[in-house]
Order: C-alpha cells, then structure tokens, then sequence
C-alpha cells in the first residue's frame, strides 16, 4: 500500500475532436460477471459478507479465468480508441531520447553514469576511471540480463571498497523479492552464491568481502532480518545479526557517507531505531544508537567525530542535533538547527565545509546552504511558483559543489550542479523532450481551495496558453494524500499529450501528504482520513466553479492508496466527475488491515489504525471503498493492477470492480485491466510502461467523444 503508483508521471488535458455518434455506453456489450460465493469474515466488532472474497487464490485457474475475461471486455470497449492508443503511444515515445545517459557523479575515483541505447527497453550500468575521457567500463547490462524475460528489474548496486566487486540485485516477477549476486569486475564473471528473498541493497564493510543485508519474509513481504555474508561462501552459513521480533516494523540497511559506519534502520510510522557497527569491524554486535520511543523517528549521519540527527523529539517539524560518536544517548545531543513552526526539516546533506538541508515551507522546497566555520547560511532561488528542488547524489564530502535536480510543470527535469562557495550554478543537462515543445508555451498557476473545515488546499496547475475557464476545457485532478508523501509538482512528458489537447493538469496537495509539514499529514491520517477525501472534492468543488472545468469534463486519478481516495470520493461525490482512473487501488480496507497474512499489512496500523480496536475498525468500515459501495450512479471508471503486486493485492480491485457491477445504477463504463506479468509499478522497461499511460489517456479521451 505505501506505495506512489507509476501513474503518476505525466497526465494533462485534451482539446476539442470528433463527436462519436454514441457515448461508449451505447455499444457496450455485457461485461464479465464474477460468481458469488458468499464469505462471512468475522471480528470482534461484527460480521460482514464478501461475496468475493475467493478472488484472492492467485493460483485459481476460475480466478486467472475472470481477469482474463475482464482484460478481454477492457480491450473491447477500448476498441474504438485502438487507433488513438497507438498514436498517443507513439506520440509519448517520441519525445524520449532514446539514446541517452545520466550525469556522471564521482564516487571513490570512478565515474558512474547509466546510459540507453536506441530501442532498448533497460539501462546500461557504467563507469570510468579517474576522468570522464578515460574507456568505459560496462558494469551491467540490464538489456542482457532481462532478454526473454515478462519482467525484469535491477535492485541495489554496490561496489566494493576497492573498486572491485559488484553486488546488485534482481527481480524477475516483481514482487520485490529480490536475488543478490556479486560479479567480480576484473573478469566479468559472476560469483557463485545466489542470495534470494532479499530487500535488494546490500552494504559492504571495509574489508571488500563482507556484505550486510536484509532478508524478507517471502509471505508478509516484511523486511525483518539482516545478515551477514562472506563474498564467496554458501549463503546458508550467512550469519543472522539481527530479527525484528515486532510485525509493525520493519529494517533497512546502509552506509554513512563517511563510510566508517553500516547503519541499520529500523522503523514504523510514528517510531524509530538505529544500530550501527564500523564498518572497519564487521563481526563486531551492533550498539543501540537510541532505543526505539513511541512517537519518535529519527535518523543518523556521521561527519567526523559527530553524529547529526535528524529528530522529532519535541519538534513536528523536525530539527537538527549533534552527538559526540562516543556518547550517543539523549543527554549529549546539542541542538544545530532549531524546529520551526512553519518549516519542514525533510532532510540534509553533510559536507566538510558546508550542511545543506531540504526544507518545505508553504508546500514548495527550498535548498539551505550553511558554511560550518561561521554559520553563513543563504538559499537556492528557482524563480518559479511552484517547482521541486532536491539534493541529488552526493557522495564525496571534500567538495563545495553540490548536485541537485530541479523540475517543475514546464521544465523538464535537470541536473545542477551549484559551488556552494561562489553561490554560482551550472546546468549539467535538461531532460531532453524531442518534437516541438516549448516551455514558454504552458503556464504554471499555484491557487488554493478552502476546504469544508476552512483550511487552505494548495493546487498546483499547468495548462497550454490559450486555456480558457469557461467550464468547457477538460481537466485531469491528481492527488495521493497518505503515508506523510508529498506530490512535488514535477515535469512529464507524457502529459504533454494532454495539455497540448487541451487539458489542465492539476495536483491537489491535500491532507495526509506532507507538503504543509508535519501537521499536515497528521491531520490526513488515522482518525482524521476522511480530510483527505473531503480535501479533494473541495478541490473539484472550486475547480467547477471557478470555471476551470465542468463536472462533465472533469477526470480524476490516483493510484495505491490515491486509489483508495478514488475509491472513497466515488463514493461520496460521484456526480463530480465525468471519468476516474484508479490503478493499483488500496479499496478494502477493513479486511485488509485485519489480516496480518497480508504483505505489510501490520507495518500499516500507524497510518490507517488497527481495526482489532473498535474505534478504528468502526471509522474504517465508514470509509472503506469496497464496503461503502452503494446502489447509485458511479462516474465512468477505468481501474488497473498488477497480478503480482506486492504492495496492493490484485484481488481488492478485482473484488471491487465485481461488486460495483452487482450494485451500481448506471450504464457507465467500468474497466479492469490486470497486468498477468507486472506487480504494483506495472510493466518494467521504460517503454513498455508507456502503454499503460496511452490506455489510460485513450480511455478518458474516449468518454470526450475524441477518437482521432
């Protein structure tokens, strides 16, 4: 479920074509029914009746059966739009630079970059030695690896301290659960060991043999124990470090970008907890940094004899401290930048001579460079009014050059570097977007919805010039609004095959996200979720009457739990909306969290609360999607997922798409497309994807009456 669906990238709006003689309705033949068979799931708090609750056995043959029929009924009603699918598919992929590469970054006396060759689906892994002049060296080629598979997926990549071992990871199913393997990068050939069932990093200690990562449980899909191994042994001797004994949490691995610790981070919503070893001795126990504290996260880096965390103790917003690495209890800390009210702390980055952190006030992000020796501190202006900046990667710290990435609805993602010293920047590349786009040609707005209970809902919108708010443009409303995840308003060239139809692309930055700091997300979450859903259609509610659309052209989209927004606000409000997407949508709740069988489902409780308590298993079932289904009109519905997702399981959207057709009164179309080969990020491969986005498109296109 914490998850951001792919669908994310990209979407727009439409311009004025062809009227279809019939609404798609018209010509719809009878879609596939799902047969009842009736499951009284029981809890302390009551009984309810899943007609489909046998849609779950992935391995059914009737189950693989009705997803067939069901993709088969999608592809018919979709038909005659087959044509404008192709050509937005092509449209889409024209504008990619098919033979591309990555910036170079420089890490431990090498360059590495990725790079794609002209029709091929994966990337190359690369590096040089010393200078950008120097041969290349092809580490990976995921083309290769991937050849004849449905799925394929390069994990964590790793090098050796000494520049000579890889460890990288694979998924052929996408499932997340990832093999690790380890190629010797002097001969190319490949160790012997196969590590399966892992998170996909693994960490190496300073002495080029030992590797630390973390296994999962191949049924809940938890992260829940870290290993140890030695490059060139049978993994069955692996030692175990260490198990997370409780289900709500989960671990993680890495090294500290002084390279003198391996960090192991464990952690749920609302508590955290690192251990930490050096590096330079691996067989050495982990130390406690500080024990686990209920409503508590932090996280640690590591710059010369200090420790600098990142904390909530007393601070929503997070601040700033400073420990000494030889006392890293509570009463050490020194406080380096204080919380503020009003500014969100997202995170930082440590140099010898400067610290940069990454703060969002009023939605947007902002760079802050501070000078150690005398706490000369300025930020980065990016001029636009609403954008995302980030840190990039920055692996050395004797450096005044910072790598960032900068991105905004009219300007194609870039890479910066930025001398931290003469406050000067140098743009290393612009995404390029072939064809004819131009950036001064859309414009950018920031506007903001009040909300049932008053509050101010930033929006951020782009729309080709020549828009006109007269209620008679389409607009596209994209939001995710859980897990504190913050939609930075960001370039994509898909969307452009919207926007350049006319479309208005809009990002509602609603309650449950982060984007307005801490707070916001608490009040988006929990005993508070249904702000998020009310946020949205207060949304649509000010897109209609400020004339930006109509509810007759007006299409929303989510996906993973953006899809469980979908679910609710159809619900609740479905006379807003001419079309919804939902894709990969988390809808039933209630079941859900009340299996703890279910992938990730414990680690969920501090987001959605744990229905085994009555006040949560009653607010749940008020919102659920699946069970909140009514007999009423329902907006045309186009709802994606994948066979083999991990996160959300294929069988909640199935199950509700089976239960809205017994239920709901109208003759709009309600679509189910299951990928049979691809998990909750749809299909791998950069081009592969791109279909999913022209369906997705053509879909809502079709319900305009365009088919040309």
């Amino acid at each position: 479920m914490n998850l951001f669906s792919t669908c994310l990238t990209g979407l727009g709006v439409l311009l004025s074509g062809a009227v279809l003689a019939q609404t798609p309705s018209a010509t719809m033949s009878k879609p596939p029914v799902a047969a009842i068979k009736a499951k009284e799931l029981k809890s302390p708090f009551g009984t309810r009746t899943d007609n489909y609750y046998w849609l779950n056995e992935r391995e059914n043959p009737e189950v693989i059966s009705y997803l067939n029929a069901e993709n088969a009924y999608t592809e018919q009603q979709l038909a005659p739009v087959k044509g404008l699918e192709e050509k937005l598919f092509q449209e889409i992929k024209g504008r990619i630079k098919e033979q591309d590469e990555s910036v170079p970054y420089r890490d431990n006396g090498y360059y590495y970059y990725t790079r794609f060759e002209a029709g091929a689906e994966y990337p190359i892994y690369c590096r040089k030695k010393g200078s950008l002049s120097a041969k290349e060296e092809v580490l990976l080629n995921a083309n290769e690896l991937g050849k004849g598979k449905a799925y394929y997926q390069i994990g964590g990549f790793e090098v050796s301290d000494d520049n000579q071992v890889l460890a990288y990871s694979e998924d052929v199913v996408s499932r997340r659960l990832y093999t690790l393997r380890f190629r010797n990068l002097k001969t190319g050939q490949l160790f012997p060991e196969q590590i399966p069932n892992t998170s996909g990093n693994a960490v190496w200690a300073a002495d080029n043999k030992t590797v630390f990562y973390t296994r999962k449980d191949p049924g809940t899909l938890l992260d829940y124990q870290l290993y140890r191994h030695t490059l060139g042994t049978d993994p069955k001797q692996d030692q175990l470090v260490y198990e997370e004994k409780d289900n709500t949490f989960r671990i993680g691995v890495h090294r500290s970008k002084s390279r003198r610790y391996v960090l192991l981070d464990i952690g749920s919503t609302m508590s955290s907890e690192v251990r930490y070893l050096e590096a330079g001795k691996p067989a050495e126990a982990l130390k406690v940094f500080l024990p686990r504290e209920a409503d508590h996260l932090y996280e640690v880096e590591h710059l010369g004899d200090q420790f600098y965390v990142r904390s909530n103790a007393g601070a929503p917003n997070f601040r700033l401290l400073k420990t000494p690495v030889t006392n890293t209890a509570k009463t050490a800390w020194q406080e380096v930048i204080a919380h503020r009210p009003d500014v969100f702390l997202e995170n930082m980055e440590l140099f010898k001579d400067y610290l940069v952190l990454g703060e969002r006030k009023e939605g947007l992000l902002q760079l802050r460079v501070i000078r150690w020796k005398d706490k000369q501190e300025h930020y980065l202006n990016f001029g636009e009014p609403a954008y995302t900046a980030a840190i990039s990667i920055n692996p050395e710290f004797d450096t005044p050059v910072l790598r960032y990435s900068y991105s905004s609805l009219t300007t194609p993602s870039s890479t910066y570097d930025y001398d931290m010293a003469a406050r000067s920047k140098k743009l290393l590349k612009e995404q390029a977007v072939l064809g004819s786009f131009k950036k001064e040609d859309y414009v950018t707005e920031r506007v903001y919805a009040t909300a049932t209970d008053g509050t101010k809902i930033p929006m951020s919108i782009v729309y080709k010039k020549g828009f006109k708010k007269d209620g008679t443009a389409p607009v596209l409303q994209y939001a995710y609004g859980s897990y504190g995840y913050s939609t930075n308003p960001t370039f994509s060239t898909a969307r452009l095959s919207l926007l350049d139809r006319g479309f208005a692309y809009v990002i509602c930055h609603i309650r449950g996200g982060q984007e307005m700091g801490r707070q916001w997300y608490e009040n988006g979450k929990k005993l508070k979720k249904k702000n998020t859903f009310t946020d949205f259609t207060d949304c649509s509610k000010y897109l209609i009457d400020q004339k930006f659309t109509s509810a007759n052209k007006l299409f929303a989209m989510g996906g993973s739990a953006g899809g469980l927004l979908m679910g609710a606000v159809v619900n609740n409000h479905p006379e807003y909306y001419k079309g919804v997407v939902a894709a990969v949508p988390f809808v039933d709740v209630v079941t859900t969290m009340l299996d703890e069988s279910i992938p990730l489902t414990t680690g969920e409780y501090d987001e959605w609360g744990n229905p085994n308590q009555k006040e949560f298993y009653d607010y749940m079932l008020s919102y659920s999607p699946y069970d909140q289904v009514k007999a009423q009109q329902y907006p045309n519905m186009l709802v994606t997922t994948g066979l083999h997702d991990s996160q959300v399981q294929y069988f909640e959207p199935a199950k509700w798409v089976a239960k809205l057709r017994t239920v709901k009164t109208d003759n709009n179309l309600l679509l189910l497309h299951t990928d049979m080969a691809a998990g909750h990020g749809g299909a791998s491969g950069r081009f592969k994807s791109i279909h999913d986005t022209a369906r997705q498109f053509a879909f809502m296109l079709l319900l305009l009456g365009v088919k040309a």
